[in-house]
């Protein structure tokens, strides 16, 4: 029974952390090299992540510079980034692509608090269905006869409370991303 708490709890401590990598990836006005982590380059054929291809550094507080390791990807990595949904046009050098980023307006800062809103949402959907799961499994457990309705109850309860706690946790975080993004 301790057992699958443990497990429900540790997959719920995953939804929260990958929700957070989500909100790292949310471009908020200030460069973050996390943006660029759902951008891949086609590199010889295998779609490889761009901090993978090169060093990625903040020169500015507003601007990445981007220095491919091979420099014959440089026009790959250029149009991965044009391809993608950062919205952000790179400059290129011929020696290492730069990302300025401009700073946010009052509707796309709407937009980004609403995209956190969503992320946050989906976050709580995978912690409900990690409760659902274990729910599921402690009543197969009491129909088993591994449990008793007691147990069962007291199963069902420390589970909820679980759920609460990491719940609780994602709307913090979204908030303090929201915060993040209209107050720069």
């Amino acid at each position: 029974m301790d057992e699958l708490y443990n497990k429900s709890k540790e997959k719920m401590q995953k939804a929260i952390i990958a929700m957070e990598n989500e909100f790292k990836a949310i471009r908020a006005g200030r460069a973050s090299a996390a943006v660029l982590d759902r951008i891949v380059v086609d590199y010889y054929g295998t779609p490889t992540p761009i901090n993978q291809m090169a060093a990625i550094s903040t020169p500015e507080a507003r601007m990445l510079q981007i220095q491919p390791y091979d420099a014959s990807t440089l026009k790959s990595i250029e149009k991965a980034i044009q391809a993608s949904d950062l919205g952000i046009n790179p400059s290129n050098d011929g020696r290492v692509i730069r990302l300025v980023f401009p700073p946010l307006t009052e509707e796309r800062r709407r937009e980004l608090v609403k995209e956190v809103a969503k992320v946050c949402e989906d976050g709580k959907v995978a912690i409900r269905s990690i409760r659902r799961d274990a729910i599921d499994k402690y009543k197969t457990m009491k129909k088993n006869g591994e449990l008793t309705e007691d147990d069962l109850k007291k199963a069902e309860n420390d589970v909820q409370k679980l759920t609460d706690q990491f719940c609780k946790e994602a709307d913090d975080a979204a908030a303090a991303k929201s915060k993040e993004i209209t107050e720069l």
